[in-house]
């Protein structure tokens, strides 16, 4: 709908509730003027619905309220890929999980310096949730050792959710028993700043 409109800064007022999959995906793609992101009220995001919306904005510095607690399949995928300005996050009340729903949300968001505690608090998993989730957010420093609740894993979940973070220098609590294959795949390849 505005994809591409570089002197975009303040976004519509956004209140629907109730959306369709795909309804907001690539919406404000690319919109590099963009400053103030509107609130998203809806508390279910049907599938790919806000994939890509804010994708590339280099000029927004706070995520938008999420309301949403039950995405659906890759629902949050790509979000604020490359949105280069972004240094707060907004807290995500989820209370389940889906396929791919988080993929590459924060990926490449490079002012981004910590993340809040509690921030993921689901602790039942699904397929790639959060694979690449913060990869490439190359001043993240602050993680908080309980951002990963979770004992069950599920194929993939993490893979990558760290990569090339490259002033990350603190450790995680992995409290999984339980693994799936390439749970922690590349978890945390190219972390040149992490002790342990």
């Amino acid at each position: 709908m505005f994809q591409g409109c570089t002197n975009l800064r303040v976004a519509p007022a956004l209140p629907a509730t109730t959306l369709d999959y795909t309804a907001y995906k690539s919406m404000f793609r690319d919109c590099t003027s963009l400053v103030k992101a509107p609130t998203l009220p809806a508390t279910t995001v049907p599938y790919a619905c806000y994939q890509y919306m804010f994708n590339g904005c280099t000029s927004l510095k706070v995520m938008p309220e999420i309301k949403c607690k039950t995405p659906s399949s890759s629902a949050f995928s790509y979000m604020f890929n490359g949105c280069t300005n972004l240094k707060k996050l907004t807290y995500l009340s989820l209370t389940s999980l889906s396929q791919s729903c988080c993929e590459y949300m924060f990926r490449n968001c490079t002012s981004l310096t910590e993340i809040p505690e509690n921030y993921l608090p689901v602790t039942t998993l699904a397929t790639q949730c959060y694979v690449y989730m913060f990869g490439g957010c190359s001043n993240l420093r602050i993680v908080p050792e309980n951002l990963l609740p979770s004992t069950t894993l599920a194929d993939g979940c993490y893979s990558g959710m760290f990569r090339d973070c490259t002033s990350l220098n603190t450790t995680l609590k992995l409290r999984a028993t339980t693994l799936k294959p390439n749970c922690y795949g590349a978890m945390f390849e190219g972390c040149t700043s992490l002790e342990v």
